[in-house]
């Protein structure tokens, strides 16, 4: 591991509402508590579209994990940022300052395009976080970091598997991890985390987080083999490196323990007399 950086941070955000705003905005003029006006935001959407997932311009972050990943593909840490208080500003904060510090890594997400990074740059807008490297609207179009052919700045897994929105990817993380035997979707769903917040469960939450997490990680290691990154043996290797690299650390983590317990291998289709591509 000797001369290997930070070279990518792969995350993933947990939101929910923020019911103040939505009564304002949805809602002017009318004696509604905050709670009730998300629970009729939500049934109003439901109704409309069969879905009562609130749009990301209503929502603030109330989880956001990290992968650090070297120039080599090795996962070197998993960090959950403002654990355990998870307060939205500071949450917004430490994501963007981490990602200055480390020399401004490619983000990678799994469909964050239209939806992780807008719901962070909008939260940097709303509590005040300048951001100028991101924001380099005077760089030429093909350099700027929102570009969205500009792999270099955010690589956005779903883009590549869908060439660009092509093709939809029925099924979405959850059906990528799946493939290459990993978890996916275990006890928590998306559609959960804003019951599991009323809750009071912000520590379930943030679990939920980092499984997804370490699913994205291991679709950008196949990812790398298919861009030619990576040779299948070497995937293979990382895989390995980072199941003991839980282990080691699945005393002190509900979540490491949850995914180890769901952790499947991937079904390898090459045999010994046919040996995998190259």
């Amino acid at each position: 591991m000797t001369g290997e950086s930070i070279q990518y941070f792969v995350f993933d955000i947990e939101s929910v509402a923020d019911g103040e705003l939505i009564r304002k905005v949805r809602f002017p003029g009318e004696e509604l508590d905050s709670a009730t006006a998300v629970s009729r935001y939500r049934a109003e959407l439901m109704e409309k579209s069969g879905s009562d997932f609130i749009p990301y311009t209503f929502q603030i972050p109330t989880s956001i994990v990290i992968a650090k990943v070297s120039n080599e593909f090795r996962l070197i840490d998993l960090v959950s940022l403002d654990a355990p208080n998870f307060r939205p500003h500071e949450i917004t904060r430490l994501f963007w300052a981490g990602w200055k510090a480390y020399q401004r890594p490619t983000l990678v997400t799994f469909n964050g395009r239209t939806f992780d990074v807008p719901l962070l740059e909008l939260a940097a807008f709303r509590y005040g976080v300048s951001v100028p490297d991101w924001f380099n609207v005077d760089a030429k179009s093909w350099e700027q970091n929102r570009n969205r052919y500009n792999h270099q700045a955010h690589l956005d897994l779903y883009d590549l598997l869908t060439n660009y929105g092509a093709s939809r990817f029925n099924g979405g993380l959850n059906l990528a991890a799946n493939l290459l035997g990993k978890p996916g979707k275990i006890e928590v769903q998306g559609n959960m985390v804003q019951d599991l917040f009323d809750a009071g469960k912000l520590e379930a939450i943030n679990d939920y987080c980092q499984c997804d997490v370490l699913d994205t990680y291991f679709v950008l290691l196949r990812a790398a083999v298919m861009r030619g990154q990576l040779s299948l043996d070497e995937e293979h290797s990382r895989v390995e490196e980072t199941r003991k690299w839980l282990e080691e650390r699945s005393a002190s983590s509900s979540a490491f323990q949850t995914y180890l317990r769901e952790w499947g291998n991937w079904p390898n289709p090459w045999t010994v007399t046919d040996a995998p591509p190259r």
